[in-house]
């Protein structure tokens, strides 16, 4: 009987049945797991050599505007140092696109001038979209953050929702890949328009997820409920442009970037703040709505 039970416990182990398949990490796991992997090489090897191996080739970091990551960095090398500066972070929140071709993360930072030092002297959080590659392996496609104060206490960790359903990844191509990128353009542009003539404020509440995320230097990241003292009140214009979107090929899930300006609504000439912009937009039904709304005030750039 001792044999028996033994010969069926060591055919349940080494069987490349249905107990292994179940232990194959999802798609959200394997992006996520990515993540964990980019912040530990960053430990261990140094920041710049970490983005360099986990941007897309087409990545795009904010140096300060909009630049192809990659080679901004072979172009301009880091100078020689005795120090090992440390950026740590870790993701809190994760989603990813039906296709599974697609997701983002979100979670703190803190930074040290050197790896031995005790105590950070820099926090924030960090916004990073994903994108499966031909090889089936994760590179960034944009990745963008804020500073804020050291948090009060601890953000936990991303843990895989109990509902989550494990069969995303088998959704195709849709056949309007293209027209859905066009209409996520449009649905910006309508944004900026009607914050224009209804307000910032009001034209984001009806746009925004229940669970959206804002993200503004100086202040921890807030949901819906902080939105009036996010995007401000007042005789201010806020408008920006995209340069870029991008949509996940189930259509569900997509990003946005470009530049916006807040101005004098009583003299547009008056530029109060301009910047960098970054959504993630997620859609509901048939409707766009956003989940993380991200600004990187930039000086305004100098005219000839």
């Amino acid at each position: 009987m001792k044999k028996l039970i033994c010969m069926t416990l060591l055919l349940g182990i080494v069987s490349p049945g249905l107990a292994q398949k179940a232990k194959e990490p999802t798609a959200l796991e394997s992006m996520v797991a990515t993540e964990l992997a980019f912040a530990r090489m960053a430990k261990e090897q140094g920041i710049r050599p970490s983005f360099m191996a986990f941007i897309a080739e087409d990545g795009i970091l904010f140096r300060p505007r909009a630049v192809k990551g990659k080679q901004w960095m072979i172009d301009n090398p880091l100078p020689a140092s005795d120090k090992h500066p440390l950026l740590s972070w870790y993701p809190a929140i994760a989603d990813i696109a039906l296709a599974g071709d697609m997701g983002y993360t979100t979670g703190p930072w803190e930074f040290r001038q050197d790896i031995n030092d005790a105590k950070a002297v820099a926090f924030g959080n960090f916004l990073t979209v994903w994108k499966r590659q031909a090889d089936g392996s994760w590179k960034f496609a944009i990745d963008l953050g804020i500073s804020n104060p050291q948090p009060g206490e601890a953000i936990q960790p991303w843990q895989m929702p109990h509902n989550y359903l494990r069969n995303v990844g088998g959704t195709g191509a849709g056949a309007s890949h293209k027209e859905d990128i066009t209409a996520l353009m449009d649905r910006e542009r309508e944004f900026s328009r009607d914050s224009v003539s209804r307000g910032a404020r009001q034209a984001f509440e009806d746009r925004a997820d229940r669970d959206v995320r804002l993200f503004r230097n100086g202040q921890q990241p807030a949901g819906k409920a902080a939105a009036g003292a996010f995007l401000g009140a007042g005789a201010i214009n806020w408008t920006w442009e995209p340069a870029f979107a991008d949509v996940s090929r189930s259509g569900d899930l997509g990003y946005t970037y470009g530049t916006y300006r807040i101005a004098s609504k009583d003299a547009p000439s008056n530029i109060v703040e301009s910047g960098n912009y970054y959504r993630i937009w997620k859609k509901q039904g048939n409707k766009w709505l956003v989940v993380a709304d991200l600004t990187d005030p930039v000086a305004e750039d100098k005219k000839n």
